[in-house]
């Protein structure tokens, strides 16, 4: 006997939904919004877009993916904070906004644990450290030295906190002063070290690898503790001549406080099968993104954790909360 739903309760709405599921508790005839606090072409938008293509495809549900950079990301969080807690927006970010910022600044328009429900987990990646090709640097030890012959001449960008906080660590341990410019997301700032605007920086992966790859900029180091097999002939930092250096960053999806449990857990199951999926898998593949997936409760104290961490290279760095 076929159920009728009452007009209404879209949001409880049975609805058949992804293999796996009977049956989900939202309706999925109306589209999902992944918001990204970054721009266009970086990382987490590249993720985002790969993770939507795929819930379509099992789902049939439309995802659209709305980028919304700027103030460190605040923007796009502060969104998706204020957003109705019904399963239909998502935020796909970043240890930016969940464990750096909180430490970066002494006010937020958003709280990172109180704001959010947490989803998953969705991968975790290394960075590249990487300059103009015009530069006459070829190595680490050669950037570090010039550097060192002209302090606070040299320059840095960096579009998310994952990215300056690399730079920062970087001048710590190496001993150098280099001065930072901060951008609203990596691309633009790529854009501005393959002209020439500034000296270095140190992006993902996934935005610094195609620029690398199309001969653009020159990649010195990763960071990671090993090698990257994407790029192997290009070294660690820590073995390029900053020894003990490590700086990584995470992708997670958190939906707005008070979304109803059966939601999230939905969300939850439905973002890690799209993890496992052609499209994310590609994703990963070609940006050297290891996958990772926790429980809800899982993240939250992975967050919990992440904020720890980062706050004491924060605080180690000798960053002044803006």
């Amino acid at each position: 006997m076929k159920r009728t739903i009452p007009s209404g309760l879209s949001v409880l709405a049975l609805v058949i939904a992804a293999p796996g599921h009977a049956a989900a508790p939202i309706d999925t005839s109306r589209p999902m919004t992944l918001v990204v606090p970054f721009a266009a072409g970086s990382a987490t938008d590249q993720l985002a877009r790969a993770l939507g293509q795929s819930i379509t495809e099992s789902t049939g549900q439309t995802v659209l993916v709305t980028n919304k950079p700027g103030a460190s990301a605040m923007i796009g969080a502060q969104d998706v904070a204020r957003a109705a807690p019904d399963g239909y927006t998502v935020l796909i970010t970043t240890n930016t906004t969940h464990a750096a910022n909180e430490h970066l600044y002494k006010q937020l328009p958003y709280d990172p644990v109180k704001d959010y429900e947490p989803i998953t987990a969705l991968g975790q990646g290394g960075q590249i450290l990487v300059v103009n090709t015009q530069s006459p640097v070829k190595s680490v030890g050669e950037l570090i030295a010039l550097a060192k012959e002209q302090p606070g001449k040299l320059s840095f960008g960096s579009g998310s906190s994952s990215s300056r906080i690399a730079g920062e660590l970087f001048k710590q341990m190496a001993g150098v002063d280099i001065l930072h410019v901060p951008y609203k997301s990596n691309p633009p700032a790529l854009t501005d070290l393959v002209g020439n605007q500034i000296s270095m920086m140190i992006t993902d992966s996934a935005t610094g690898l195609p620029q690398i790859q199309g001969g653009r900029v020159r990649a010195l180091g990763v960071t990671s503790k090993t090698r990257s097999v994407l790029v192997p002939e290009v070294p660690t930092i820590d073995e390029a001549g900053v020894p003990g250096y490590e700086m990584g960053y995470w992708f997670a999806a958190y939906a707005p406080k008070g979304t109803p449990q059966p939601v999230v857990t939905y969300l939850h199951d439905t973002f890690v099968a799209a993890t496992k999926a052609k499209a994310a898998q590609s994703f990963y593949s070609q940006t050297g993104t290891t996958p990772f997936t926790n429980s809800p409760k899982e993240l939250a104290e992975f967050q919990a954790a992440e904020s720890a961490k980062w706050g004491k290279i924060i605080q180690e760095a000798g960053i002044q909360p803006e």
